[in-house]
């Protein structure tokens, strides 16, 4: 009896493997084994930066949040723990944005927080 060696599915693999590859460099790009080591390893940072995506985003808004701060005469760290005892409840993506787009607003809410 011959060998089935199911030629559809391993074409199948390997079509989606270098199809993932596409537009890597060199023979990342067309050789299978060495596509399969590029893409397996562009997948795990893929996994690991969709995580470090929402700590630097975060970090942003910290950061855009302490310059609108200061220009109000504060820190963020005292905003923040001034915003937590009058329970003004704004996550920082929100903040931010009210600092960026509407720097009176902005103003209104440290007036509120700190007086």
């Amino acid at each position: 009896m011959p060998r089935a060696t199911n030629a559809v599915a391993s074409r199948a693999r390997r079509k989606r493997i270098l199809k993932k590859a596409k537009g890597y460099w060199g023979s990342r790009g067309n050789i299978l084994t060495v596509a399969k080591h590029a893409v397996d390893k562009a997948e795990q940072y893929a996994y690991r930066d969709r995580r470090v995506k929402k700590r630097s985003f975060r970090s942003l808004w910290i950061m855009r949040i302490n310059a609108a701060a200061r220009e109000n005469g504060t820190s963020y760290s005292r905003l923040m723990e001034a915003m937590n005892k009058k329970n003004i409840d704004i996550n920082r993506k929100a903040l931010a944005e009210i600092a960026v787009k509407d720097p009176a607003a902005f103003s209104q809410i440290v007036k509120t927080a700190m007086g």
